[in-house]
């Protein structure tokens, strides 16, 4: 008998339908002789309409009582499940993150987990029931409801896996795996049979929504093997494992991209040490995360400063820089939303030479000018104007041979 954690997103249990459909395929895994842990999303759209609520009594409510607020949308999921399987004739009972033993540090809204019981999970699986928990949710030491950030439900999926020792975590989404791009934009783009842990970790982190990034952190420091597949068919889907010789023949795995993504500049900063920690910092203590940055060295002992954050923390940051830029005498603060992230992604990067001049070529013979360049050992990523987004991953998606077979 294995142990099999299956994971559904808001868009597999958006209604009552979708979560009979759901029923029956946890179901039929519970027929085949395994022990299941189901892990649910709100409903799609539910968790966008409790912010608005909240946000209609007043402009920034308190972060505890969102989270409470927001934590009902997967109590609503997993109660309803549990029903539905009931219905069936199976035993099933729910569980909430608190009643999971999900416990979590205190910072309201992104929440880490620190460690996961699982006592009572382990006596309701060996009395025969389906266990039906709710994702995006914990507990912190003192008792208070927190949540995990959007997608957390991943992060909860793999992290009750690795608690469990399960033989398989199966992440149910709309979509049938991961694809070398966003089909959406590239026809061409192909399903991945597999993919390794460092390469999904990459494409989470530049924009790619199918997993998020601190579950495949989990999956990778536990070994906790991941099955990512649409739950509206029944085709296998990737496997996310870790890297292996084959794997590293393939240059270039994927194309990702994001829009949301804008970048700051500060101009005439007084170039000596220390400046740059002056700037950045207060962003960082802001709780807004800073990812790529340029630092232009000009005349006369002064430079300029660049640095890119997510688009939905734009207004926060400038507000910031403003005041940073009186304090430490910059000439001015420059922003600008209009810009993308393009990337190129795969382990193979590090045995193979010339992908990024061949990254840099593709992009100079579509006219497309690169602001910045940021590099890992598997990932090659530049900003470029968003309106040429869809060209970029195109253009990219074919000279790196990932149209074919």
């Amino acid at each position: 008998m294995a142990l099999i954690v299956q994971k559904y997103g808001g868009t597999s249990v958006g209604d009552l339908d979708r979560i009979a459909n759901v029923a029956r395929r946890v179901a039929k895994t519970r027929d085949e002789g395994n022990e299941v842990v189901v892990i649910l999303s709100a409903m799609s759209g539910v968790t966008d309409q409790l912010i608005s609520m909240a946000g209609n009594i007043c402009k920034t409510p308190d972060i505890r009582e969102m989270d409470v607020l927001l934590a009902t949308g997967e109590q609503t999921t997993v109660s309803l499940m549990a029903m539905t399987l009931q219905a069936m004739g199976y035993k099933a009972r729910s569980m909430l993150g608190h009643q999971a033993e999900i416990l979590t540090d205190s910072r309201y809204n992104r929440a880490r987990i620190l460690d996961i019981g699982a006592r009572r999970i382990r006596q309701l699986l060996a009395d025969g029931h389906i266990v039906v928990v709710a994702g995006f949710q914990g507990v912190d030491a003192n008792g208070d409801i927190t949540t995990l950030g959007r997608g957390g439900s991943d992060t909860s999926a793999v992290a009750v896996a690795a608690a469990m020792k399960a033989d398989q975590c199966e992440i149910y989404t709309d979509v049938d795996g991961i694809y070398t791009a966003d089909p959406n934009i590239c026809s061409k783009a192909r399903k991945l049979t597999r993919i390794a842990y460092d390469e999904i970790m990459e494409m989470a982190s530049l924009g790619a929504k199918v997993l998020q990034i601190r579950s495949v952190e989990f999956a990778k420091k536990y070994n906790v093997p991941l099955h990512v597949r649409s739950s509206f068919n029944q085709e296998d889907g990737t496997m996310v494992v870790h890297e292996d010789a084959d794997m590293e023949k393939v240059v270039v795995s994927g194309v990702a991209h994001n829009k949301n993504e804008a970048r700051i500049t500060l101009r005439k900063v007084p170039d000596r040490p220390g400046i740059a920690s002056r700037i950045l910092k207060p962003v960082a203590d802001a709780g807004i995360s800073v990812d790529m940055i340029i630092q232009n060295t000009r005349l006369s002992n002064m430079t300029d400063l660049t640095f890119t954050v997510p688009k939905s923390d734009f207004e926060a940051a400038m507000e910031i820089e403003k005041k940073v830029a009186l304090e430490i005498g910059a000439a001015e603060v420059l922003g600008d939303e209009s810009i993308a992230k393009v990337s190129v992604i795969g382990v193979g990067m590090r045995s193979h030479s010339g992908v990024a001049s061949k990254m840099f070529a593709t992009l100079a013979e579509e006219n497309i000018n690169i602001m910045m360049i940021s590099t890992s050992e598997i990932r090659i990523s530049c900003i470029i104007e968003e309106k040429y987004t869809e060209l970029a991953v195109r253009s990219l998606h074919t000279a790196f041979d990932l149209d074919s077979e």
